[in-house]
């Protein structure tokens, strides 16, 4: 849902090459654990701070294949170094030319997400291309549209547990006010393409991610080590971090239940959890006290209910005070004091 900062750098760690040690002893832990293998995947975004730690686990046992525009030249070359087999298009105007005919999946993880108000071009990326990727790979077996929450109505109280079946509405949040319409629009056609290609297809709407490369979480965890404030919206905010293990470990379930109308999910941690309280404890590990101000606009909290999703793939296997850790001691090793 929000993406990566680079705010303040301190002591940090080459994070392009760091992976969490603990991936492959944390993946026997689950209730209904699915895993790809001999599989030919399509990554769309596979630079992104969600997409790169899930190619990464995806090419072990895999061939997987990244599309993007590739404006960075480094940004290939990192995903490149991965093994992943990478081409540019641009969804916009999309060339499929230099790809196979067909994937058994698709995950759908790119997304235009700007500062500008320019609805158009957000709908041309977000909605008609996730269409023209669809009907292209029509012959996929299933295909994974990763979501938001932010598609969601907001509502007063910060500490509310949004459902599936909830308002849905125009949030036009400060940091891309064309992102949560453009997205309800990608939902909308995701839909619909699933029932014109019969196409298994499951939408995941993600809630706050985090990793070593970044994530919400990180954005701050970066103020405080840079001794900045952190703004928080004024009412409260409460959210669901999920662990980039937990993602890559669910991303094969999530692709179990496609179906056709789309199965549609909220996708976040197991946990609600404020972000005063969260800050807090990233503030502990890295010996910092972090100084709350409230803003009447920002990141408006969207904690879920996760129930539909732990009826589908059951619960989460990193809790956020863990994944946290892991996180801090990586990107700050020098500053780590936690456990």
């Amino acid at each position: 849902m929000f993406g990566v900062s680079h705010a303040a750098r301190g002591a940090r760690t080459n994070l392009a090459t760091a992976r969490p040690p603990i991936a492959r002893a944390v993946a026997t832990w689950g209730s209904t654990m699915s895993t790809l293998t001999g599989k030919r995947i399509l990554v769309t975004g596979p630079a992104g701070q969600i997409a790169f730690p899930l190619v990464q686990d995806l090419v072990r046992d895999n061939e997987v294949w990244g599309i993007a525009r590739f404006g960075d030249p480094e940004s290939r070359a990192k995903v490149d170094e991965t093994g992943c087999i990478t081409r540019v298009v641009d969804l916009a105007n999309p060339d499929w030319q230099d790809l196979p005919d067909r994937f058994d999946h698709v995950l759908h993880l790119a997304i235009f997400q700007a500062t500008s108000a320019d609805y158009d071009y957000a709908l041309k990326v977000n909605a008609e291309g996730t269409a023209l990727l669809m009907h292209r790979f029509a012959n996929s077996t299933s295909v994974l549209i990763v979501s938001t929450v932010a598609v969601y109505d907001s509502n007063p109280d910060g500490a509310y547990l949004y459902r599936e079946n909830d308002l849905l509405g125009d949030n036009r949040a400060p940091y891309s006010p064309t992102y949560g319409i453009s997205k309800i629009a990608q939902e909308g056609v995701a839909r619909s393409m699933a029932r014109v290609l019969n196409l298994p297809t499951t939408i995941a709407r993600m809630n706050v991610s985090y990793s070593p490369l970044g994530g919400l979480p990180v954005m701050q965890l970066d103020m405080l080590v840079a001794d900045m404030d952190v703004p928080v919206i004024a009412g409260g905010s409460s959210f669901n971090p999920i662990d980039e293990i937990d993602i890559n470990l669910q991303v094969p379930q999530l692709l179990d239940v496609a179906s056709v109308p789309a199965t549609i999910c909220n996708w976040g941690g197991d946990d609600a959890v404020s972000t005063e309280e969260y800050v807090t404890y990233l503030g502990s590990l890295v010996g910092k006290t972090p100084r709350f101000v409230y803003v009447p606009d920002g990141i408006a909290g969207r904690a879920i209910d996760n129930t539909r999703r732990e009826e589908l793939i059951g619960g989460c296997s990193v809790h956020w005070k863990d994944g946290f850790q892991r996180t801090a001691k990586t990107r700050y090793p020098d500053l780590y004091v936690g456990p």
